[in-house]
Order: structure tokens, then sequence, then C-alpha cells
């Protein structure tokens, strides 16, 4: 009878430590709605770059500024999207959405992302387009590899498919569009179902 109490007892320390070590407030829904907005996003672009060959299109070119602004939009939402769900589900279980673990979370996920972001500016800036989009895609599975020690263990597979895929269109520079629509939009969707009918179904 002892033993059983003792193993039980050890059973909640666990519990208590991986809840004090990890954010698991994500939501698999938000992931499921930022994959629909890139690919929406993805499929917009595509129409914009239909209109007219790639090699006119310039830095200073309307078609490219159109394309930043649905790139900044599609990050907007999915930002706000998981934000807001994010929230809902950390009220709903009792927790606080600020805290120690969530900060080691964004911290290890913006550390990539920011210096993914630089780098992507600087390959514009050389005008080195066939790079952004595996660059973009590569850094975004490293922020999602990056923080997944600090939440659930699916990011780390999903930064690490992003990852591949973005190491397959460096090779495939001609299909960076196309990747960039797999990696984010796909992949998000993929893996957004997966986690929301693991963890925030229950």
């Amino acid at each position: 009878m002892e033993a059983k109490d003792y193993l039980k007892d050890i059973t909640e320390i666990k519990e208590l430590m991986n809840k004090s070590s990890q954010f698991i407030s994500l939501s698999g829904l938000a992931g499921v709605l930022a994959g629909i907005y890139a690919l929406i996003g993805a499929f917009l672009s595509h129409l914009l770059i239909g209109e007219y060959n790639s090699e006119y299109i310039t830095l200073e070119s309307f078609t490219f500024q159109l394309i930043v602004l649905i790139a900044f939009s599609v990050l907007l939402l999915s930002v706000g999207t998981a934000a807001i769900l994010t929230h809902y589900k950390a009220k709903k279980q009792g927790e606080k959405i600020w805290n120690s673990t969530s900060k080691r979370l964004l911290i290890n996920f913006l550390i990539p992302l920011v210096t993914g972001g630089i780098f992507a500016l600087l390959l514009l800036r050389n005008q080195s387009y066939g790079l952004i989009a595996p660059v973009t895609l590569i850094f975004y599975g490293l922020s999602c590899v990056n923080a997944s020690k600090y939440t659930f263990r699916d990011v780390r597979y999903l930064g690490i498919t992003i990852i591949i895929i973005g190491l397959v269109s460096t090779e495939l520079s001609g299909y960076a569009l196309e990747f960039w629509a797999l990696g984010f939009g796909v992949c998000h969707i993929v893996y957004g179902t997966i986690m929301h009918f693991k963890y925030d179904s229950k």
C-alpha cells in the first residue's frame, strides 16, 4: 500500500514539474488558422506574380509592395489569432498566459526568428531574392525547435519538418512560393490539427 502511495506521489510531483517547466496553453486551432492565412497569402501573391514576369518585379514596384503588405498581414493575423486563442485557453485552464515559462518560450523563439528576419532583409537589400523564402523557413523552423523545450514536443517536430522544407527549397529555388506555402501553410494546418485533437479537445 505504501509503495503505491509513493508511486502516486512521484507521478504527481512529475506532473507538477512538467507544468512548471512547459507552457501548455498554446492553441492548436491557432496553428490551423495561421496555416490558412499563409495559404491565402501565398495564393494572392501567386496571382500578383502571375501578372508579371518575375524579372520585372523590383523593390520599388507596386507589385512587390503589395506582396510585402500581404506578408505582414498574414504575420499580424497569425500573431493576433495565436494571442487571442492562447489567452482563452489559458483562462479556461486557470493559468496565467504571462509567466516565467512563457517568457522563456518567447525569448527562445524570438532569438532565431529575429536573426532570420535581419538576414532576410540583408538578402533583400543585396537582391538575393531566391534565398529569402528558404531562409525564412529555416530560421522559423529553428525558432520552433529552440522554443519546443518549453512547450509541447509536437512543436519540435513542426520545426524540424519546416527546416527540411527550407533546405529542399534552397535547392529548388524556382518553387520558392510553393515551398513557402507548404511550410507555413500546410505544415501549420497538419500540426495544428494534431495538437488540437491531442491537447485542446481533452
